[in-house]
């Protein structure tokens, strides 16, 4: 039996290389591979021993050999393929083992492989009668597979091989996303590759299977830390994507966010994070029972003592916990799901599926409000510039159609997936109460009709936000002067489906 080691990642390698010597493994080795095997003294033939040429072109020619590839591609059972491989005066080769330059660390030309993809598709292709590795992760299980049985199984190979393409096929990815001529253009195609990372309880409802796959760009959902409680259902991933991206959108590590069925029903900008917790709760201690709570910062143990106080949260998500903090919590609640994520990463692309089809867009983003000015005679006080503009993102990640009524940095009444704005405008109202009185509001889409603003106004609501666009602009600006407050214009719309 002979492999073929030719790897950019040494982990475990001198061991794993070490493991298939004592199997009675023939090591042939390329590169730094080779001189890796030389610093442990592990006994090898060097690709060039084999092939009859050195390496060309400053190493991109080392493995692109009919010597090479015909021993991986040679199908054992077709007596063509092995008198092709007398002729060549080659053995078959039964291991490949080999990883690619770590494109994504630092993308460029010298970083596209072309021989590592060349013979890991070869020995996948040919997994009848060849073991593909790609992942250092695998070495263990293999050497154990081949010390108890002598070989390796072809179920073994096949699912080997599977990795194998999946691994390439993401590779292709990031060197075709990365030659796009501008960040302006849209994708020519959209080959998502996304590998699975784990099952989920199930779906949005329990007759239906759920999974999370992860893709190959920058994400904080790649290496999430479940510290405590069960494993996270479907929902709860889709509630905790809303409420970690809204919570990170504030500058301040003061700043909590808790989410019920995607949308946001407590947001406060408090003195502490305590202070916040405490507000953010307060909004609607009703919605909030079962939900995602964010936090922009670390939760200690008095804001733990402050969860435990009330009705029970789905999960915790924050940068990171004191062990005082896991310590309560886990005492008292343990079917409560603690999470440590890291921060969001800047996305370009927003993808949602339709049957049989995507809906691709630019990620929305959220424009400043501080230097946007009143139409009508009353101005803005700083406190009210303040409030609009924690309004105006919370808005903006809240579904349409969307009213947001805030004071004091704090969402006291969000009214949201309404299909008219008025019932909107009545729902927020109806959870702010007397909260509304001096407070701001936002709306993610113009005003059709006046009566939106009014069920504002009336509930004592100083100041409004919402985009231009209606043809009645000039006569909602109008109402809003006969109403005595401030209103202003937003350049964008903001609505979320």
């Amino acid at each position: 039996m002979r492999a073929l080691i030719s790897v950019y990642d040494k982990m475990g390698l001198a061991e794993f290389a070490m493991g298939l010597t004592e199997l009675g493994v023939d090591i042939i080795a390329s590169g730094g591979s080779s001189h890796e095997l030389q610093s442990h003294g592990i006994e090898h033939m060097q690709i060039e021993e084999l092939t009859g040429f050195v390496e060309l072109l400053d190493g991109r020619v080392k493995t692109l050999h009919p010597k090479i590839h015909g021993a991986i591609l040679a199908d054992r059972g077709k007596d063509a393929h092995m008198k092709d491989l007398k002729f060549l005066d080659v053995e078959p080769i039964d291991i490949v083992v080999c990883n690619l330059y770590p494109f994504s660390s630092n993308p460029s030309i010298e970083l596209i492989d072309i021989g590592g993809p060349a013979m890991l598709r070869a020995a996948a292709k040919n997994f009848a009668w060849v073991s593909a590795i790609v992942d250092p992760k695998d070495y263990t299980g293999f050497l154990e597979e081949l010390k108890t049985f002598g070989t390796i199984t072809q179920k073994t190979r096949k699912t080997l091989a599977k990795k194998v393409f999946a691994h390439t096929s993401k590779y292709d990815y990031l060197v075709s996303s990365w030659l796009e001529e501008s960040k302006l253009d849209r994708p020519a195609t959209l080959d998502l590759a996304f590998s699975f990372q784990r099952e989920l309880k199930y779906g949005e409802n329990p007759h239906q299977r759920g999974y999370l796959y992860q893709g190959v760009g920058d994400s904080f959902w790649k290496d999430p830390q479940w510290l405590l409680g069960p494993e996270p259902s479907y929902l709860n991933i889709f509630d905790l994507d809303a409420a970690w991206n809204l919570v990170n959108s504030f500058e301040t590590e003061n700043a909590v966010v808790i989410v019920k069925h995607a949308n946001p029903c407590g947001v406060a900008l408090g003195e502490s994070l305590y202070d916040s917790y405490v507000k953010a709760f307060d909004c609607d201690p009703v919605s909030a029972f079962g939900g995602v709570v964010a936090f922009a910062g670390e939760v200690d143990s008095e804001i733990a003592g402050a969860i435990l106080e009330r009705p029970k949260a789905d999960v915790l998500v924050a940068p990171s916990f004191t062990e005082e903090a896991l310590s309560v919590l886990s005492s008292k609640r343990k079917n409560t799901r603690v999470v440590v994520l890291e921060r969001p990463k800047s996305q370009r692309w927003s993808i949602r599926t339709v049957s049989g089809a995507l809906l691709v867009q630019e990620v929305d983003v959220v424009e400043s409000t501080d230097r946007l000015p009143s139409v009508t005679q009353r101005n803005l006080t700083p406190s009210e510039i303040d409030d609009m503009e924690v309004a105006w993102k919370v808005c903006a990640a809240t579904s349409s159609n969307a009213i947001v009524i805030v004071k004091d940095k704090r969402a006291v009444g969000i009214g949201c997936g309404q299909q008219n704005r008025v019932d909107s405008a009545r729902i927020a109202v109806g959870k702010a109460e007397g909260d509304a009185i001096g407070a701001v509001a936002a709306s993610d889409a113009f005003f059709p009709f006046p009566d939106g603003l009014e069920t504002l106004a009336a509930a004592g609501v100083c100041a409004v936000i919402a985009p231009s666009g209606s043809i009645r602009d000039a006569e909602i600006a109008a109402r809003a002067a006969e109403l005595g407050i401030s209103f202003v214009f937003a350049a964008n719309r903001h609505f979320r489906h």
